[in-house]
């Protein structure tokens, strides 16, 4: 039924509501099978027939603006999501209206359908004012953090009424079918009206932005949980992921985005912010599964290849990664942010492989293409063409790195610069510019999915570079190098050097916290060490501020002792 609107003439005109929530998946799923392109010309045709084709279309523009961080970008998506936000603006409360109607003792079969799209249309709008948060928050000043935190409270507090109102409409309609009586009938929903398939869709739309957001909390440091208490947001884990799940499993649109939510998480989030400790394959097991049980609905799906390509390489199968985020990089023909991301990953695996040769083209290439963080990418190709042995071409590539600097609140690019600056003064060397590459693997997290041979070649490396003033830093990734080999006793070497050093602190002052960390985790995997471990990680987060990734830091260090709490019990 849904497809045979893609060859009529949209007119302004309401659409029935089952036929509203098949094309908006349609849509979605049309964006997610590389047609980009196609589903936003589908999403903008229908935007004025219904909420939920208005907020496909925002959802949309909002993507676009994500992945592109172009400035016109994100006023068109911020102007598209208020639009929505417009149109679906109500405030009667679903509840109370049913039991208004049940008192009044009038024919609910009338109204029972606009409470499921007055439910729909409250949805919707915490979405909007999600999303609008999120573009508030890209802007990176104070006023746009402040600003979107209560937009997110807002939000939220949407959200949980929802998820509480259709939890209740459903056991209200289980109560119902499971009575025969007509008077117990007057008494619930009726069944012309409001169906088991509407309630369920309903909660999938609701769970997918209830989830996300116990999901985010979640993870949250303690340092910055204060703030987000005082907005008045929970953060469940286990609530979160259980909510994805049931939205990537439900008939409404944002499944296939709960879905990815989910790859996200599994295969980005989990091993960037070690949520597992130590435990590396940590997640890949669920998102192995949830591609299998995809794969035949989104059969050439870049964004599908490009997490097959993530789950590979997070298994140390970088030959088998590379191959996927190619193919991934072909297929999103039309899709140039996707293929950015391709470039990025094709980059860190072949840095992962030390060929630094196409680690170089590949950063080459997004930091002419790329509108966004062209300063980063100009500083991992200064460093991969260094690490070359092309050091005069690196050099003027250092100096270009401060000229695209644009985000000063940005610790990425804060990262980029400083690093540069230092090259620019002293002149890099080949040996240099191979601790620079391993340094980005090591604070990125991909050390881990290095073979044993390059763990070793990267450690010989490490010992090949003799400036006092990197001593720390070499240290530091001395000990992560070895730590990934299995060799504990010479990691807690390494890191314990890497705390003490001073002398180059000044040049890397996340060195010392870092190893501390380092330090503190070890030490955890022993009960004899345990509370020496969990004493380094207090340290860690306590006794040092102002460097270069600090809430990075703070996240994993969070992690790191909220499992411990599980094992535990304090």
């Amino acid at each position: 039924m849904a497809e045979q609107h893609l060859h009529t003439q949209g007119k302004a005109e309401p659409l029935d509501p089952s036929e509203d929530a098949e094309l908006a998946l349609v849509g979605i799923n049309m964006l997610l099978n590389n047609g980009f392109k196609e589903s936003d010309q589908l999403f903008r045709k229908y935007r004025n027939n219904s909420p939920l084709m208005s907020f496909g279309a925002s959802f949309v523009s909002f993507l676009n603006a994500m992945m592109t961080f172009e400035e016109e970008k994100m006023q068109l998506a911020c102007d598209d999501l208020k639009m929505t936000e417009k149109l679906c603006e109500s405030d009667e409360g679903v509840i109370e209206t049913i039991k208004n109607k049940i008192k009044k003792n009038v024919d609910i079969r009338k109204s029972s359908q606009s409470m499921v799209d007055r439910l729909q249309r409250q949805i919707i709008v915490a979405d909007c004012q999600v999303y609008i948060a999120v573009l508030s928050f890209v802007k990176q000043e104070l006023s746009a953090y402040i600003k979107g935190g209560w937009i997110l409270r807002k939000a939220w507090k949407i959200y949980n009424k929802c998820y509480v109102d259709i939890n209740a409409l459903q056991e209200m309609y289980q109560k119902k079918t499971s009575q025969e009586s007509d008077a117990a009938n007057d008494n619930h929903i009726d069944a012309e009206g409001v169906t088991e398939d509407s309630l369920n869709r309903l909660k999938g739309a609701v769970s997918f932005g209830y989830g996300l957001f116990h999901l985010c909390i979640s993870m949250v440091p303690p340092n910055l949980l204060k703030i987000i208490n005082l907005l008045g947001f929970p953060g469940d884990r286990l609530q979160g992921l259980s909510s994805l799940m049931y939205a990537s499993e439900s008939k409404d649109m944002k499944a296939p985005l709960a879905t990815l939510a989910l790859l996200w998480y599994h295969t980005v989030v989990r091993p960037f912010f070690a949520l597992d400790g130590s435990d590396n394959q940590g997640g890949l097991k669920e998102a192995k599964e949830i591609l299998n049980k995809k794969e035949s609905a989104y059969p050439n799906s870049s964004l599908f290849m490009f997490f097959k390509g993530r789950i590979q390489r997070l298994e140390c199968q970088i030959n088998s990664a590379l191959t996927s985020f190619h193919t991934a990089l072909e297929l999103a023909t039309d899709q140039r942010e996707i293929q950015h991301v391709c470039l990025y990953e094709i980059g860190w695996c072949s840095m992962i492989e030390m060929n630094y040769k196409d680690a170089f083209q590949s950063f080459e290439r997004l930091k002419n293409e790329s509108r966004w963080s062209q300063c980063y990418y100009a500083y991992l190709t200064a460093v991969c063409q260094g690490a070359t042995g092309d050091v005069d071409g690196a050099h003027d590539v250092f100096k270009d790195v401060q000229k695209l600097f644009k985000r000063k609140n940005n610790q990425i690019e804060q990262f980029s610069v400083k690093k540069s600056e230092r090259f620019k003064k002293q002149s890099p060397t080949k040996e240099l510019c191979v601790l620079a590459a391993i340094e980005v693997l090591y604070l990125w997290k991909a050390l881990p999915n290095c073979s044993l041979s390059n763990l070793q070649r990267m450690s010989q490396a490490c010992h090949e570079v003799l400036d006092p003033a990197v001593v720390g830093l070499r240290s530091l990734l001395l000990g992560a190098i070895h730590k990934c080999l299995g060799n504990t006793e010479d990691a807690v070497q390494f890191f314990q050097r890497a705390v003490k050093d001073e002398i180059g602190r000044q040049q890397n002052l996340y060195v010392q916290p870092y190893a501390c960390y380092e330090l503190g985790c070890l030490l955890l995997d022993n009960p004899e060490t345990v509370v020496k471990g969990k004493t380094l990680l207090f340290q860690a987060k306590e006794e040092y501020t102002g460097y270069d990734f600090e809430n990075r830091l703070h996240v994993r260090i969070h992690a790191a002792l909220a499992s411990l709490r599980e094992v535990v019990p304090q």
